[in-house]
């Protein structure tokens, strides 16, 4: 496809794989998009995750536009080939790639002033400032800088004084259970991060494994008979939240795992309820066959650190030799757009309406069917609406 040279070209900030979804789909529809990555290469968040981390979604539910993943990869698709995937994308559709370019702000082009029209192309609506004192005016701006983008840990009482020899690591640093053989390991966290690093470690070495719960999960199967969960997500999307609930409750004995005589409480609420809060269900990979053989022990939630010790909410004192903290992540928008009105009270992007004209988000949800899936279809929505105002 030939891209029309445009004195303004949307901007996508984040190489990752809605980012680089998004400027594919601009580059087919003749739109110039440069997509600016502060590190040094495309997927730099899959780069660093765990080693044994595969899609929960299947390889053909899971490909970007234009470029479906290879059979090899099998049905459950790897890390590492994630990787090799985002970088055989970008090099397939040519897409323009600035690494090492960290954006810090974004603001209305009348706000900042900019030239509103070039001799050809779309008019400036928005200025980014980036490291190196850039000044970039493009005619629209996606922002694709990820669901975890910045670890998070609890404000725990007493983790400050903590003074144990304890190592403690957010999950965003954990590779594999190498570094823990014969220790006793504490993960705090129960979603799908905290139950898949909980498996890792009992199955690689570590002398004893703890999970602390807060809030008991759904864990379901990644596919029965065959059907993945990931299709039941996406047939039950637009049903109405209790007819759904009803439903899975009904084959809640064969649909999720039941771990009350082990130690972790049966989940309260709806599953979809609890999905459309944001609890999505754990996809089980190893942990209901680790807790039924007491290889994983769940034990109660963090509530505080004291001294050498961390206190649970049972008033249970533990002291174990690591913690893996698989406590989540911040969108951290506010410092690029916080200014503009386009967060909400828990810093994640408004939807509709509500954004100004030329302005996108792609990325920033956890559905159930998929978020790979729901990139790519997030790209040629936003592509479309991109081009149409172009060509207007």
């Amino acid at each position: 496809m030939t891209v029309t040279p445009q004195p303004h070209p949307v901007y996508v900030i984040g190489a990752g794989p809605g980012g680089l979804a998004v400027a594919a789909a601009l580059r087919a529809r003749g739109v110039r998009a440069v997509v600016l990555e502060k590190a040094d290469a495309v997927g730099h968040s899959w780069r660093h995750h765990y080693d044994r981390l595969r899609l929960h979604t299947t390889r053909r539910l899971s490909s970007l536009p234009g470029l479906r993943m290879p059979r090899s990869f099998g049905r459950w698709v790897a890390r590492a080939d994630v990787v090799r995937y985002l970088e055989k994308y970008a090099e397939f559709h040519d897409l323009e790639i600035v690494t090492g370019v960290e954006v810090t702000r974004v603001e209305r082009a009348e706000a900042e002033g900019a030239e509103a029209k070039g001799p050809q192309g779309p008019e400036a609506r928005w200025v980014l400032h980036a490291t190196g004192g850039r000044r970039l005016v493009g005619s629209a701006v996606v922002v694709a800088t990820g669901f975890n983008h910045t670890p998070r840990l609890p404000d725990w009482p007493g983790l400050e004084t903590y003074t144990a020899k304890a190592e403690l690591v957010h999950a965003s640093a954990y590779r594999n259970p190498t570094p823990y053989e014969g220790r006793d390991v504490l993960v705090v966290g129960a979603g799908n991060t905290g139950a898949e690093i909980a498996a890792d470690l009992a199955g690689g070495g570590a002398a004893r494994v703890r999970l602390a719960v807060r809030t008991p999960p759904y864990i379901v199967r990644r596919s029965t008979l065959g059907w993945p969960t990931q299709r039941s997500g996406i047939l039950v999307r637009r049903l109405p939240v209790r007819l759904v609930d009803g439903l899975t409750g009904l084959l809640g004995r064969f649909m999720a795992a039941d771990l009350s005589a082990y130690g972790m409480p049966r989940p309260q609420g709806g599953l979809y309820s609890r999905v459309r809060a944001g609890a999505i269900p754990v996809q089980d990979v190893g942990l209901v066959a680790a807790v039924k053989a007491g290889t994983v022990e769940p034990v109660a939630a963090v509530a505080s650190f004291d001294g050498s010790e961390v206190v649970l909410a049972d008033g249970t004192r533990l002291a174990p030799d690591a913690i893996v903290a698989a406590t989540g992540y911040r969108r951290a928008l506010e410092p690029l757009l916080g200014h503009l009105g386009v967060l909400d009270e828990r810093g994640r992007p408004v939807t509709g309406k509500a954004l100004p004209p030329g302005l996108y988000f792609t990325g920033f949800t956890n559905p159930i069917s998929g978020m790979f899936r729901e990139m790519a279809l997030d790209a040629e929505r936003i592509a479309r609406r991109i081009a149409k105002q172009a060509a207007a």
